[in-house]
């Protein structure tokens, strides 16, 4: 499996992906799950993916030459000359199609679901920066001020740290950090996620960054992060009061005064009833 998450914010993009595709006893296997596209004071593009890896691994690379023709006398649209992301989502729409067109039956014969759940966001000069979720047909959704962020993968996870944390307003680095906690809480939880993680920041109207790491085990950012977040959460959860039953000491009692809740029934045991 993997888990990958992107998000949107007034001063940028955050994108971060793990790189583990199968997990198991005698098997982990690591593939780059992200790709940039850039091109220097135009365009600047990032694409993660989740699902079949032949799958992914096919889109990715018919991705780049892709071609999407409106009328027969106009030009191709590519993703190295939309005019727009959404055309350049139309493209990698078009290539998810072409690749089921190809594949498709010969997978479903295998046994094998066509499945690819993909992340797309960037800039391209003269609109704002957008980003996309695009699933196994080729159509996708756009995020918005209300929801900032995409998950493909695992996203169950690293999704409450998330909805907690993340506004579009937030700064980059703030952004990176929440996304990073996140998936450390996924990597925490389960086993088919796992490093080296790949991050990319980038900051809006730029249509470059040098902010692009690759994240191991041995990242001492990442290490702090992970040891720092466990004993945070420990710290808050023992600063919570516990149920209190009765009322006792506090004003804010688990169980009200009237007693039991009365949307509960308590079912007895016939012997207890013969008691």
């Amino acid at each position: 499996m993997t888990y990958c998450v992107a998000i949107k914010l007034h001063a940028g993009l955050v994108f971060l992906s793990d790189s583990r595709t199968n997990a198991g006893l005698d098997q982990i296997n690591t593939f780059r799950k992200m790709i940039v596209y850039e091109k220097p004071d135009d365009r600047f593009m990032v694409l993660l993916s989740a699902g079949n890896l032949s799958v992914s691994q096919s889109v990715r690379e018919i991705l780049q030459v892709e071609q999407l023709k409106e009328h027969p006398d106009s030009e191709p649209i590519t993703i190295w000359n939309a005019k727009s992301m959404f055309d350049a989502a139309r493209v990698l729409g078009s290539a998810i199609r072409h690749v089921y067109e190809r594949d498709g039956v010969s997978l479903k014969a295998a046994g094998v679901e066509f499945n690819v759940s993909l992340i797309f966001g960037g800039q391209i000069k003269g609109e704002g920066m957008r980003l996309f979720q695009v699933y196994s047909a080729g159509n996708f959704i756009e995020a918005t001020p209300e929801t900032p962020y995409f998950q493909v993968g695992e996203s169950k996870y690293g999704k409450p740290v998330l909805d907690r944390v993340i506004t579009p307003e937030m700064p980059l680095d703030e952004a990176a950090k929440c996304a990073l906690v996140s998936m450390d809480s996924t990597l925490k939880s389960n086993l088919s996620v796992g490093l080296p993680l790949d991050l990319v920041v980038y900051e809006a109207d730029q249509f470059r960054t040098d902010k692009i790491v690759c994240i191991d085990e041995n990242n001492p950012y990442f290490r702090m992060l992970h040891a720092t977040w466990g004993v945070k959460l420990r710290q808050v959860f023992d600063s919570i009061e516990d149920p209190v039953w009765d009322g006792g000491h506090t004003e804010i009692p688990l169980k009200a005064a009237s007693g039991r809740s009365k949307a509960l029934k308590k079912i007895t045991t016939p012997e207890e009833k013969l008691i």
